[in-house]
């Protein structure tokens, strides 16, 4: 019963590093090519920034 709850707890922590190995660099690229946090200064993120900010003056 031991034995077999070892092998396949080992068995799951190979498969979760190697999913790790090969999602991380993805993952990392990803994250890397995002934008910046917070709200866009373009298009209607502009409009919206600024209908709030008039509207939190008034």
């Amino acid at each position: 019963m031991t034995a077999s709850v070892l092998g396949s707890a080992a068995s799951s922590l190979r498969v979760a590093f190697l999913a790790a190995l090969l999602l991380g660099p993805l993952a990392a690229l990803g994250f890397s090519q995002s934008g910046p946090a917070g709200i866009s200064k373009q298009g209607a993120g502009l409009v919206l920034f600024v209908s709030l900010q008039r509207q939190s003056l008034s």
